[in-house]
């Protein structure tokens, strides 16, 4: 399977909202640890 087929079967588009879904998604778990490892010892 060369990149072209790789890039028929996943377009670009596709690529970009997977790839801001997982950083959306990091920064969101970052965001609840915070609040419950942080704020309980201020």
């Amino acid at each position: 399977m060369s990149g072209k087929d790789m890039e028929e079967k996943f377009p670009r588009a596709l690529w970009v909202r997977l790839f801001v879904y997982v950083v959306v998604g990091h920064l969101f778990a970052a965001f609840i640890y915070f609040l419950f490892e942080i704020a309980p010892k201020k």
